[in-house]
């Protein structure tokens, strides 16, 4: 049943300007510009606010690598840059902390060859590295930056250290996020509310605790979003999208937690607030059990306790598993329907969403408003092509 936070929708038709579908990171960033612009919006989720893959422990943000450097990169840089800002927005107007530290990324490079590429990455980071006169570096070093926390093992080709990377506190965020909601004006939140259906042909949603009827829907479900997607969209012949499951834990650990993110094939070890080490994340596309933990978290465990000799014997607080959704183009999917306009896709960010979702959020809220946004989406993560993709 609804909370006492959430109260059941009026007995009857409900109505509002926007309906966001998905109380998660991509959601919550949504009603937030909503509020800002003073759209009267309605915010329903199936269970609590942030119950699912936004409800995890790692928090990494981490950027692309500066070579190459495309759209997509500078927008991922760009976003990463003004989280900073968002995030004191929001913690100043709650009191909350969201645990949010630009820590940075430690990566060992362990064969010589590693370093010269590595190198190249260094120059390329001076070239695009920047925001005004902010400057991000990716440096190559001989030794890690701070001692008692990567154990150098034989690591031949030195280690990355890498400013731009940063970190936050996902249930922390989450809750400063719903607290500035619940303070809003505008937007209304109704939790335990599942979606039955969304009639596109009178545009009102079919919800356990009534219909409502919407100007624009904005779908923010996370890996549910695409199988609902799906079904209003023609001629796909693969789904637009599909959960991948991770494994991540938590431990106590007396550290200092400035201490950088540290990186190694897929393994991170992020230090946190209150003496927390976050350990993760496994990436399954096939799993039998999706909220449960496993040997292959034992295994990350393990690599953990071997590369960071401090936390060798620290307890485990917590073991968590989720469901992270990954769009068919691997991209975050955003925007209107191609044939539906007043349904707007923003889901798919996999291991992006965090470091993202202020941005796409304000995107597709920005046009929701009649508003052209600030900034260019890259042209991958418009639902339309994500569509196009599926089709073939």
């Amino acid at each position: 049943m609804p909370t006492a936070d959430s109260p059941a929708l009026p007995s009857g038709q409900s109505s509002a300007a926007l309906l966001i579908v998905g109380g998660g990171i991509m959601g919550l960033w949504a009603a937030v510009h909503a509020e800002r612009l003073g759209i009267e919006t309605i915010l329903i989720d199936a269970g609590q606010l942030g119950h699912g893959a936004s409800g995890g422990l790692l928090g990494a943000l981490m950027p692309h690598m500066p070579d190459k450097w495309n759209g997509k990169k500078q927008f991922q840089f760009d976003a990463l840059v003004s989280l900073e800002t968002e995030i004191a927005a929001i913690e100043s107007a709650t009191g909350r902390s969201a645990g949010y530290r630009r820590s940075g990324r430690l990566i060992p490079l362990p064969k010589p060859h590693l370093r010269n590429i590595a190198l190249g990455h260094s120059a390329d980071g001076e070239r695009q590295w920047h925001a005004g006169a902010r400057r991000f570096h990716w440096h190559v070093l001989d030794a890690p930056p701070v001692g008692g926390w990567l154990e150098a093992g034989d690591v031949e080709g030195g280690f990355v250290h890498d400013t731009l990377a940063g970190r936050v506190a996902p249930r922390a965020l989450v809750a400063a996020l719903a607290a500035f909601l619940r303070d809003a004006k505008h937007v209304r939140i109704v939790e335990n509310n599942a979606l039955a259906d969304i009639d596109l042909t009178r545009n009102v949603a079919v919800t356990e605790a009534g219909d409502i009827a919407f100007g624009h829907c904005i779908v923010a479900g996370g890996h549910s979003s695409f199988p609902l997607l799906s079904s209003y969209t023609d001629g796909l012949t693969q789904p637009l999208g599909q959960a991948v499951k991770g494994q991540a834990a938590l431990l106590k650990a007396d550290v200092d937690p400035s201490l950088p993110t540290i990186f190694r094939d897929g393994l991170y070890v992020v230090a946190h607030e209150g003496g927390h080490v976050a350990i993760g994340s496994t990436s399954e596309n096939r799993f039998s059990d999706p909220y449960a933990t496993d040997a292959q978290l034992d295994a990350l465990l393990a690599s953990a306790r071997e590369l960071v000799p401090i936390l060798a014997d620290a307890p485990v607080v917590e073991r968590w598993a989720g469901l992270r959704p990954k769009a068919i183009d691997r991209d975050p999917m955003v925007g209107p329907h191609p044939d539906h306009e007043r349904l707007v896709a923003l889901t798919g960010g996999f291991k992006v969403s965090f470091g993202l979702a202020h941005r796409l959020a304000e995107s597709v809220v920005s046009e929701v408003a009649g508003r052209k946004p600030s900034f260019e989406l890259p042209e991958s993560f418009h639902f339309a092509s994500h569509i196009q993709v599926a089709s073939r």
